[in-house]
């Protein structure tokens, strides 16, 4: 695509909360503690999970590959969102925008299946235990992940490519603090209707159905952890799912008020704080909330830390 011929704009500015000078200055520290927090974790587990053998079951192996999204996800977004925050406006290439925006469609849509594939391995596991081994075997497991991460490339390529075969030749001032699609598709010197309706039905299926799907796999596992004959296991069971169905929504929720309209009503100022939600909060929670409230992560963690310490003793 010959983006010179199609656009007069060249760069983008990013405002983030230009608005507001003190709120930036505040927020930078916190989004830096956030981002290294989320990294470590992420990192963490990835670690854990890889050294460790007996972690190499179906529903490891789906936080793993959790982990790589949130850490890629991050990684995407966090270093420019720093930015912006550090200057009063801050420059981002025609190129590097269209770059960040797939990889955020990519990696977005790549944790919208993977999430709907996690539970559906937990729905497994605890209403059907006895043929649990034959429902998710390796190759059911590895069809699963590869159909998460082709999803999300497939997702990022047709959004991103029509997002930017638009003409910008208005202004290039982009209202957010990241190239998300609906703050930079309102610059787009052309008519975007027929764009709205593929990402209203883009979005009921790539976020609303998964997220229904959830759901549904939870009522299951909720009804089964009822007749568990033990008080503890009960209350366990409903902690672990009350934690990650908060999660779920979390990142769902405030996605779907996001890409369900990408012209919506929200103010722009709305927009930021639903976005900071599954990019901010989501990847740094994802960590404690799958996998270091792990009894099994723990004595993983341990028995690592333990080999480390008698290969290099003080």
């Amino acid at each position: 695509m010959n983006w010179q011929n199609q656009s007069s704009v060249v760069e983008f500015i990013l405002l983030g909360f230009s608005s507001f000078p003190e709120l930036q200055e505040k927020l930078f520290g916190v989004f830096l503690i956030v981002y290294l927090v989320t990294l470590v974790g992420n990192a963490l587990i990835i670690v854990i999970i890889s050294l460790e053998q007996s972690l190499h079951i179906p529903m490891y192996l789906f936080l793993l590959n959790l982990s790589a999204v949130d850490v890629s996800f991050s990684a995407v977004i966090m270093p420019e969102m720093l930015v912006v925050l550090s200057t009063e406006k801050a420059s981002i290439s025609f190129v590097s925008c269209f770059a960040q925006m797939y990889c955020i469609l990519f990696f977005g849509g790549t944790e919208c299946f993977l999430l709907g594939a996690m539970a559906y391995d937990r729905f497994a596991a605890i209403c059907h235990p006895l043929s649990y081994p034959l429902v998710m075997n390796r190759r059911v497991f590895m069809k699963l992940v590869m159909f998460s991460w082709v999803s999300g490339i497939m997702v990022a390529t047709v959004q991103t490519t029509w997002v930017f075969s638009f003409p910008f030749c208005g202004p290039n001032e982009i209202n957010h603090l990241s190239c998300e699609t609906p703050a930079v598709l309102e610059l787009a010197c052309a008519d975007t209707f027929l764009f709205e309706i593929y990402a209203f039905t883009g979005t009921l299926l790539i976020i609303m159905v998964p997220f229904l799907l959830i759901l549904l796999s939870y009522i299951r596992i909720l009804f089964a952890i009822l007749k568990m004959p033990s008080t503890t296991g009960r209350q366990k069971a409903f902690s672990t799912c009350a934690s990650h169905l908060t999660s779920v929504t979390l990142f769902y929720g405030t996605a779907n008020m996001t890409y369900l309209q990408p012209k919506s009503g929200y103010s722009p100022e709305t927009k930021k704080l639903m976005s900071l939600s599954y990019s901010l909060l989501t990847p740094l929670l994802n960590p404690l909330i799958y996998s270091l409230r792990n009894s099994e992560m723990k004595r993983a963690l341990m028995k690592l830390w333990r080999r480390k310490v008698d290969l290099h003793p003080f």
